[in-house]
Protein backbone atom coordinates (compact mmCIF):
# COMPACT_ATOMS: atom_id res chain seq x y z
CA UNK A 1 0.00 0.00 0.00
CA UNK A 2 1.34 3.42 -0.97
CA UNK A 3 1.68 6.16 1.12
CA UNK A 4 -1.32 7.97 -0.80
CA UNK A 5 -3.33 4.94 -0.11
CA UNK A 6 -2.55 5.21 3.50
CA UNK A 7 -3.69 8.71 3.37
CA UNK A 8 -6.69 7.98 1.80
CA UNK A 9 -8.39 5.77 4.50
CA UNK A 10 -10.26 7.51 7.46
CA UNK A 11 -7.29 7.81 9.93
CA UNK A 12 -7.49 5.49 13.32
CA UNK A 13 -9.00 7.21 16.22
CA UNK A 14 -6.03 8.49 18.67
CA UNK A 15 -6.26 6.99 21.75
CA UNK A 16 -5.59 8.71 25.13
CA UNK A 17 -2.15 9.39 25.81
CA UNK A 18 -1.91 6.75 28.47
CA UNK A 19 -3.33 4.11 27.01
CA UNK A 20 -0.81 4.89 23.63
CA UNK A 21 1.75 4.41 26.44
CA UNK A 22 0.43 0.49 27.18
CA UNK A 23 -0.20 -0.09 23.37
CA UNK A 24 3.44 0.91 22.35
CA UNK A 25 4.65 -1.22 25.26
CA UNK A 26 2.84 -3.90 24.37
CA UNK A 27 4.66 -3.93 21.03
CA UNK A 28 7.90 -3.42 22.19
CA UNK A 29 7.16 -6.76 25.05
CA UNK A 30 5.02 -8.42 23.31
CA UNK A 31 4.95 -8.15 19.88
CA UNK A 32 8.69 -7.62 19.70
CA UNK A 33 9.78 -11.24 21.28
CA UNK A 34 9.08 -12.50 18.10
CA UNK A 35 8.85 -9.72 15.54
CA UNK A 36 12.35 -8.23 17.24
CA UNK A 37 12.66 -5.85 19.63
CA UNK A 38 13.57 -3.27 16.94
CA UNK A 39 10.64 -4.75 14.81
CA UNK A 40 13.27 -5.81 12.44
CA UNK A 41 12.07 -9.60 12.16
CA UNK A 42 12.82 -12.58 14.06
CA UNK A 43 10.65 -15.52 14.27
CA UNK A 44 7.61 -13.29 13.14
CA UNK A 45 8.12 -10.54 10.07
CA UNK A 46 9.55 -7.16 9.99
CA UNK A 47 7.41 -4.70 11.89
CA UNK A 48 8.82 -1.61 9.64
CA UNK A 49 7.22 0.56 7.15
CA UNK A 50 8.87 -0.65 4.12
CA UNK A 51 7.53 -4.55 5.13
CA UNK A 52 4.00 -3.45 5.43
CA UNK A 53 4.03 -0.81 2.69
CA UNK A 54 2.05 -2.94 0.49
CA UNK A 55 0.08 -4.56 2.85
CA UNK A 56 -4.04 -3.24 3.23
CA UNK A 57 -4.46 -2.14 6.79
CA UNK A 58 -7.58 -3.75 7.10
CA UNK A 59 -5.79 -7.30 6.63
CA UNK A 60 -3.47 -6.07 8.98
CA UNK A 61 -5.78 -5.39 11.40
CA UNK A 62 -7.15 -8.70 11.07
CA UNK A 63 -4.27 -10.75 11.75
CA UNK A 64 -3.45 -8.69 15.20
CA UNK A 65 -6.86 -8.88 16.14
CA UNK A 66 -7.30 -12.55 15.24
CA UNK A 67 -3.93 -13.44 15.13
CA UNK A 68 -2.88 -16.50 12.28
CA UNK A 69 -3.93 -20.06 13.23
CA UNK A 70 -1.56 -22.53 12.49
CA UNK A 71 1.54 -19.96 13.48
CA UNK A 72 3.17 -18.46 16.55
CA UNK A 73 0.57 -15.43 15.90
CA UNK A 74 -1.73 -15.30 18.99
CA UNK A 75 -4.63 -12.72 18.62
CA UNK A 76 -4.83 -9.94 20.65
CA UNK A 77 -8.45 -9.12 20.69
CA UNK A 78 -8.01 -9.63 24.27
CA UNK A 79 -5.66 -6.92 24.63
CA UNK A 80 -7.30 -4.05 22.37
CA UNK A 81 -10.03 -2.83 20.54
CA UNK A 82 -10.02 -2.42 16.75
CA UNK A 83 -10.02 1.04 16.79
CA UNK A 84 -6.25 0.56 18.87
CA UNK A 85 -5.16 -2.18 16.60
CA UNK A 86 -5.64 0.28 13.47
CA UNK A 87 -4.18 3.13 14.86
CA UNK A 88 -1.34 0.93 15.74
CA UNK A 89 -1.23 -0.29 12.50
CA UNK A 90 -1.35 3.46 11.28
CA UNK A 91 2.05 3.95 13.27
CA UNK A 92 3.73 1.18 11.87
CA UNK A 93 2.83 2.11 8.00
CA UNK A 94 3.94 5.51 8.59
CA UNK A 95 7.27 4.91 10.63
CA UNK A 96 6.33 6.57 13.57
CA UNK A 97 6.64 4.06 16.11
CA UNK A 98 8.90 5.86 18.74
CA UNK A 99 11.11 4.09 21.33
CA UNK A 100 9.21 3.17 24.49
CA UNK A 101 11.24 3.28 27.68
CA UNK A 102 12.07 0.08 29.70
CA UNK A 103 10.26 0.82 33.00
Amino acid sequence: MTATAIAAEPPAATPAPARQAELFRLLRDDCGACHGMTLQGGLGSPLTAAALADKPRDGLVATVLQGRPGTAMPPWQPFMTQDEARWLIDRLQSGHVPAVPKP
